[in-house]
């Protein structure tokens, strides 16, 4: 089993950045994809990046190519997600989500566990 913790939302101007971590628990944590997803009321959970188990190769949605950069670390269980040159309609939850298995996912049923999440409020 895996337990995961977001934490470093908040609020920021637009064009800032803001570092989101997860923390990992379980021993599984480092033969896992892991990805992070973000959600506004109303709406479906939506992909935003994925990081292979090494972090050997990554995935970002269209929407945050070249301004988002997820990046991992297996000795200390975390993962990542920097998010520069923000906007207002990044405004959401962001979820961190564990995939218990090699592979990469885009979509939610991917992803065997998830975090309670982390809310992160972009101001025009």
């Amino acid at each position: 089993q895996v337990q995961l913790v977001e934490s470093g939302g908040g609020l920021v101007q637009a064009g800032g950045s803001l570092r989101l971590s997860c923390a990992a628990s379980g021993r599984a944590f480092s033969n896992s994809a892991m990805g992070w997803f973000r959600q506004v009321p109303g709406k479906d959970r939506e992909f935003v990046s994925a990081i292979s188990w090494s972090g050997g190769t990554t995935d970002y949605a269209d929407f945050v190519k070249g301004r988002f950069t997820i990046s991992r670390d297996n000795a200390k269980k975390t993962v990542d997600l920097q998010m520069d040159s923000l906007k207002p309609e990044d405004t959401a939850v962001y979820y961190c989500g564990c995939t218990f298995r090699y592979s990469m996912a885009r979509t939610r049923n991917g992803y065997a566990y998830w975090g309670q999440g982390t809310q992160v409020t972009v101001s025009s």
